[in-house]
């Protein structure tokens, strides 16, 4: 029943722009972390940056902070993420998931993702 629909992807030059939406449903959004991963070609799981639940407090991995923003409306149970300054290397396909206090993500299922693809 926990559904996560990830859009806004594309492919763009490198130094460009993207705002990636996720759209939850089937548990309490407001009441959970939340986070965005990613995942490029051949590589395992990575986490990119975590929000708070009323989305006072959030992280990022270091290879996105500073060009990476993450932010929540709760009310239309949607996280976004804006990048800026696009790298190469920030190709992925991007996912959405509830968060643990360990920042692994808190359930087994998936949505299909976005793929963000930076390439000049």
């Amino acid at each position: 029943q926990v559904q996560f629909v990830e859009s806004g992807g594309g492919l763009v030059q490198p130094g460009g722009s993207l705002r990636l939406s996720c759209v939850a449903s089937g548990f309490t959004f407001s009441s959970a972390i939340m986070s965005w991963y990613r995942q490029a070609p051949g590589k395992e799981c990575e986490l990119v940056a975590t929000i708070s639940s009323l989305g006072g407090n959030s992280n990022y991995a270091d290879s996105v902070k500073g060009r990476f923003t993450i932010s929540r409306n709760n009310a239309k149970n949607t996280m976004y993420l804006q990048m800026n300054t696009l790298k190469p290397e920030d190709t992925a396909v991007y996912y959405c998931n509830a968060a643990l206090s360990n920042y692994d993500p808190a359930y087994g299922s998936w949505g299909q993702g976005t793929q963000v693809t930076v390439s000049s």
